[in-house]
């Protein structure tokens, strides 16, 4: 395939995902099987995924997801789940003991706190996901419903307040991603840095370590002869008295 029909084909492929991911809720709770929204979007696209493994979308994405690719709308496959009314997630603070397990596994970074220190959720950024329930070793996290005018204080459309929701998820979805990503860089530079300094201060070969394992107990051999030398010197006449 020549590469211009390449890019082409590619570019095309780019949007297409945009505009399925443009769709879907961006819930991230991974219902679907994949990751997140845009991961399934991506799979849609490709042929790897079909368009209705999405719980929270429920029968409204499916239609769109139809109408979009140009195929038949089909059920919700429930063996992905079942749809829910919109919740987001709280937690019991008396109970919280800060282990950062619900922080860790929120895909959008809607809980806060640190370490053995007590968490929060920020409700109007929590998308329901449930993701964070499981990990917590106390029990005290649990999903209560939305107040709709966390999100609708203007009392805007639903499918315009729906879309501001799912582009705010997506993004701080994005964000997080990124920031993981850096992370694993950063970590993974460390790791190497730390790597080179043991290797340029250690001994690289099995002779040189065996020297200098030699050399080292000679050292000390020595070191406890000198030490014990005063100890077993004769007695001298005049220390008798």
């Amino acid at each position: 395939m020549p590469l211009q029909q390449n890019r082409i084909l590619i570019k095309m492929d780019q949007q297409l995902i945009e505009k399925i991911d443009a769709i879907l809720p961006q819930t991230q709770c991974g219902q679907c099987g994949f990751s997140g929204c845009r991961p399934y979007a991506e799979a849609i696209a490709t042929g790897r995924a079909d368009i209705n493994q999405c719980p929270p979308g429920d029968v409204e994405g499916i239609y769109k997801l139809a109408e979009l690719l140009g195929v038949q709308p089909k059920p919700l496959n429930t063996s992905h789940g079942f749809p829910k009314p919109q919740a987001v997630a709280w937690i019991d603070e008396h109970m919280c003991i800060g282990c950062t397990f619900c922080i860790q596994s929120c895909p959008v970074d809607a809980i806060v706190g640190a370490a053995k220190q007590m968490h929060t959720v920020i409700a109007a950024e929590c998308t329901g996901c449930e993701l964070c329930i499981a990990p917590c070793p106390m029990n005290c996290i649990s999903l209560v419903p939305v107040d709709k005018n966390i999100h609708n204080p203007l009392n805007l459309p639903v499918d315009v307040i729906k879309k501001q929701v799912a582009d705010i998820a997506r993004s701080r979805y994005q964000f997080r991603q990124q920031r993981r990503e850096r992370e694993k860089q950063a970590h993974n530079k460390s790791l190497k840095h730390k790597s080179t300094v043991q290797s340029a201060i250690t001994p690289t070969s099995a002779e040189e370590r065996k020297q200098a394992i030699v050399q080292a107990a000679i050292k000390r051999a020595i070191a406890a002869r000198t030490q014990a030398a005063p100890n077993n010197s004769p007695t001298k006449p005049h220390e008798l008295s």
